[in-house]
């Protein structure tokens, strides 16, 4: 198997771990919004992606990000240590860094559950 493709089985794979231990899924449920949470990353790489979220408060945001170099401003580093818990992403409708719970992803591009 090619590294690259180890590695992102890995990543896939720990976050899955990650969110049966913290938020209680089932192994289907916690593949399902692992895999989701790489696909939206692979996609906001490339292109801004429409996607969905619940935030803390309950309520369903849509939003629209990207991570694409040339989109994104220029930034300093901030000598945080990064939570590999939260997604953080370019809304490029508010021109700001906004990240939410990886475990909360709801849906890429039109709105169904995952």
């Amino acid at each position: 198997m090619a590294t690259t493709l180890k590695n992102a089985l890995r990543e896939i794979l720990n976050l899955a771990w990650q969110f049966v231990k913290k938020n209680g899924y089932t192994i289907s449920e916690a593949m399902k919004v692992a895999w989701a949470n790489y696909k939206l990353k692979q996609a906001m790489k490339n292109k801004i992606v429409r996607f969905y979220y619940r935030k803390v408060s309950g309520e369903i945001r849509e939003a629209f990000g990207s991570l694409q170099e040339k989109l994104l401003p220029a930034t300093k580093e901030s000598g945080r240590k990064p939570n590999d818990t939260l997604f953080t992403y370019y809304d490029t409708e508010r021109e700001s860094w906004r990240s939410f719970k990886r475990a909360n992803l709801l849906s890429i591009g039109e709105f169904k559950k995952i």
